[in-house]
């Protein structure tokens, strides 16, 4: 009796311990923040030192350097954007990339994935953290309900990421929130499809066919290129010019008012001459005010003589009886 009575209290202890979420695994992490990008935000590519391409690559946003000088390879590659070349503008922008790089290395840790592939994980938002490097193979699922939602990634040395790999984002995860601090250099393998800004202290090298929808932007070192598209999805979401002014319909009103013409165009001038002028136009103002769809505007001209003729005879042959 004893014994089966301190087995139902620990049994009650472990439901109480399970319920209150102590043995449990954490269901959802705390959401990371995005970062503060200022002026780097226009930038699909933002180099430290050089920004070289080789091929036909496809840069949708802005493509600048700082301190370096040197931007090669456009063309053959296109920059939908503006290049800026150690100018002012990308010397703010370099800035600004150290205060965004610095806002995520200091963010809380919710989960470390130290030597844990990044392939055939489901991830949801939160701040993920590798002491060394981090590996990608195969595909990496980045799910959010949220569109709002933020995925941070604190890598401490080198991002690489195998052949044909890639960041998918489920649900209603957005590669504008998500973002990749490497504490070194990022490596894309050829025809890797990734998500997201790459932030990275030193380089940032795409191998032949890999692209990124997000950005790339490196603080101290080159941005390597070849037959890549990189798209500033972000940026293109925040610039909605053109449409507005548009689809102004205040044009396409003024020219949908021939309403004038047809009132203009109601000129009994074929009226019966000299006598019945009153009678003719109350003849003629009623197909205006009937509104029959498809009336014409104004009555036809014989329409207008006979009617004036017959009301005038009318009249005449009224008055002769009166006198009779």
């Amino acid at each position: 009796m004893w014994k089966f009575r301190n087995l139902l209290a620990l049994l009650i202890l472990g439901a109480l311990l399970l319920a209150t979420g102590i043995f449990a695994h954490p269901v959802a992490l705390a959401e990371g923040s995005a970062p503060p990008l200022g002026t780097a935000a226009s930038f699909a590519v933002l180099a430290g030192s050089t920004a070289t391409n080789t091929g036909d690559t496809v840069v949708t946003g802005d493509l600048g350097v700082w301190p370096g000088i040197a931007v090669t390879g456009f063309p053959p590659g296109i920059v939908t954007g503006t290049i800026y070349e150690a100018d002012a503008i990308a010397q703010q922008a370099q800035s600004d990339l150290t205060t965004a790089y610095d806002d995520l290395a200091g963010q809380a840790c919710d989960l470390d994935l130290t030597d844990q592939d990044l392939g055939g994980l489901t991830l949801t938002p939160g701040v993920y953290c590798f002491d060394t490097s981090a590996q990608l193979t195969g595909v990496l699922e980045l799910d959010a309900e949220d569109p709002d939602a933020v995925f941070v990634f604190r890598i401490g040395s080198t991002l690489t990421t195998a052949s044909n790999s890639s960041v998918s984002m489920l649900n209603s995860a957005d590669p504008c929130n998500v973002f990749w601090q490497v504490g070194s250099s990022a490596t894309l393998g050829t025809e890797t499809a990734f998500a997201g800004s790459i932030l990275a202290l030193t380089s940032i090298t795409l191998d032949t066919g890999a692209d990124i929808d997000g950005r790339a932007l490196a603080r101290n070192g080159a941005v390597t290129m070849d037959t890549n598209r990189i798209s500033n999805v972000c940026e293109d979401a925040l610039t909605p010019t053109p449409t507005a002014t548009s689809e102004s319909p205040t044009v396409t009103a003024t020219a949908e008012s021939p309403t004038v013409t047809a009132t203009a165009e109601t000129p009994a001038a074929t009226a019966v001459p000299a006598t019945p002028t009153a009678e003719v136009a109350v003849v003629a103002e009623l197909p205006r005010a009937g509104g029959v769809a498809g009336a014409p505007s104004s009555p036809p001209t014989g329409l207008l003589t006979a009617a004036g003729i017959g009301l005038y005879g009318a009249l005449l042959w009224f008055r002769g009886k009166n006198r009779a």
